[in-house]
C-alpha cells in the first residue's frame, strides 16, 4: 500500500495504493514497532481523508492483503493482555469514548492515568501486609504471642476498612457521572408532571394542557446538572381508564417506574394530602422518591424543603419555575454529588459491586475479631476482600467476564 515502510514514529505523507498502484488516498502513514504502542504490538496507522466511499476502498485493500476488521473493543483487550493497561484502565476507554458530559470525561480520564487502580493497588497491598502478619501468628503458634490482642491488628484493619468505605462512596459518584441518574416524574393526572419536565429542560418538551392524561406516552430528556447526567422520564398519570391509548400508557408508565433510580411524585398542592398519600401507593416497594408540591403559587406557599412522614418534600410551582433550582439541589443531594468532579475516577456497577464485596468481607473479619477472635477466619475474609478489589483491575479475571467487558466496547478500539 505504501511502497516501503515508513520510520518508525515518524509521520510520512504517502499515497496510499491499490493493487494495480493506482492511488486510493493519500494521507499519513504512522508505525509503531512493538512494544512501543498502544497494544504493545507492531501498528501501522493510516490516516487518510476519511470519507465513506474511500474509506471502504482502504478496508477492502487492507483485508485483500491479510488484516481483518477488529472486534469490539480488540484494541484495548490486547493492551490489556499484553500489560499495557489494567483492566480498570482499558474499561475507561470506553468510558472516555462514551461520555455524556464534562465531568464525566475529566472521571474517565483520570481512571485512565491510573488513579483508580492505584487506589485499588494500594488496598491490596495493605491487606497484604496484614494478612502476612496474622497467618504467620497463625503458622508459628509456638511463639506464644497472643497476636490478637495486638491494638496494631485492630487499628491497622480499622484503616483499611475505613479506606474501602471512602473507595465505595466515591466510586458511586463515579458511576453516576458514567451511567447518570434515572428520574421518573410520576404521580396523578393533571398534577403538572409535564410542566415539571419542561422546567427541568428548559424547554417544552411535553405538552400542557388543562386536559387530564394530556400525556399518553413516555417522553425522555437528558439535562445535566452541574456536570452530573440525568435522564429524566415524565410518565402518564396514574389513573383507571376507560381509554384503550391511556391504559397503555399507563402501563408503560408503571414499567419505568419500576426502572428508575429514584421518582419525584408530583401532585397537585391544593388536593387532599390523605388521597395524596393513597396515591402514592402505586410506587413500588422499596423505590426512592421525593414528594413535589406543585402549584404552590396558587396556594400561597413558598418554595420549601420539608420533611413528611420520613419523605422529603418540596414545594413548588413547576409553571411559574420557582423552587425548581431548590429540586435541582436536592437532586444533587440524594446522591451525595458535590459538583465539582475533582478527585473522582470512572466506575462502573461491577466496579461497586466488587468494592461493596470487600467491605462485606472485612466487616466479617472485624466481627470474627472481636467476637470469636478467631484468626484463621480472619484470614479468610482478609483473603477474600483482597480477591474482590483484584478483580477491578483484572488481577483475577475470568474470560468470560472478559469477553464481556469487551465486547461492550465501540468497533476497533
Amino acid at each position: 500500500m505504501l511502497g516501503s515502510l515508513p520510520l518508525p514514529r515518524q509521520a510520512r505523507y504517502a499515497r496510499f495504493l491499490d493493487a494495480a498502484g493506482e492511488s486510493l488516498d493519500q494521507g499519513i502513514a504512522l508505525y509503531f514497532p512493538a512494544p512501543a504502542s498502544f497494544t504493545s504490538e507492531d501498528v501501522l496507522e493510516l490516516h487518510g481523508h476519511g470519507g465513506p466511499v474511500v474509506m471502504d476502498l482502504l478496508l477492502r485493500r487492507t483485508l485483500a492483503l491479510g488484516a481483518r476488521l477488529a472486534e469490539p473493543g480488540e484494541f484495548s483487550r490486547r493492551a490489556f493482555l499484553n500489560d499495557k493497561l489494567d483492566l480498570a484502565q482499558a474499561e475507561a476507554v470506553a468510558d472516555l469514548i462514551d461520555s455524556q458530559t464534562q465531568a464525566a470525561a475529566r472521571s474517565a480520564m483520570r481512571s485512565l492515568s491510573g488513579e483508580f487502580s492505584a487506589r485499588i493497588h494500594g488496598l491490596v497491598a495493605e491487606l497484604v501486609r496484614l494478612r502476612t502478619y496474622v497467618e504467620a501468628a497463625i503458622d508459628f503458634p509456638e511463639e506464644d504471642i497472643d497476636f490478637l490482642a495486638d491494638d496494631r491488628i485492630h487499628e491497622h484493619l480499622e484503616e483499611i476498612i475505613d479506606d474501602v468505605g471512602g473507595l465505595l462512596r466515591q466510586a458511586h459518584t463515579g458511576r453516576l457521572l458514567r451511567d447518570g441518574l434515572t428520574l421518573v416524574i410520576a404521580g396523578l393526572p393533571n398534577a403538572g408532571k409535564s410542566s415539571l419536565m419542561n422546567a427541568l429542560t428548559g424547554q417544552n418538551s411535553a405538552i400542557v394542557t388543562q386536559v387530564p392524561g394530556t400525556t399518553r406516552d413516555v417522553l425522555r430528556e437528558q439535562i445535566e446538572i452541574d456536570g452530573l447526567p440525568l435522564h429524566i422520564v415524565d410518565t402518564a398519570g396514574l389513573r383507571e381508564s376507560g381509554d384503550v391509548v391511556e391504559r397503555a400508557g399507563v402501563q408503560r408508565a408503571r414499567e419505568q417506574i419500576a426502572r428508575a433510580d429514584h421518582a419525584l411524585w408530583v401532585f397537585d398542592g391544593a388536593d387532599d394530602p390523605e388521597a395524596t398519600g393513597l396515591a402514592v401507593a402505586d410506587l413500588p416497594p422499596g423505590l426512592a422518591f421525593t414528594r413535589v408540591r406543585n402549584k404552590g403559587d396558587l396556594i400561597g406557599i413558598p418554595p420549601s424543603l420539608r420533611d413528611h412522614q420520613g419523605t422529603p418534600e418540596i414545594c413548588l410551582s413547576a409553571k411559574q419555575g420557582e423552587g425548581i433550582a431548590l429540586l435541582r439541589e436536592h437532586l444533587k443531594g440524594l446522591v451525595a454529588y458535590q459538583g465539582s468532579g475533582e478527585g473522582d475516577f470512572s466506575a462502573r456497577r461491577r466496579h461497586l459491586t466488587a468494592i461493596d464485596h470487600a467491605q462485606g468481607a472485612l466487616l466479617a473479619g472485624r466481627k470474627a475479631l472481636r467476637d470469636g477472635r478467631a484468626g484463621e477466619l480472619l484470614a479468610e475474609d482478609l483473603r477474600q476482600a483482597q480477591v474482590a478489589l483484584a478483580t477491578i483491575t483484572g488481577e483475577f479475571a475470568a474470560d468470560d467476564l472478559l469477553g464481556e467487558i469487551f465486547t461492550s466496547f465501540c468497533i476497533g478500539k
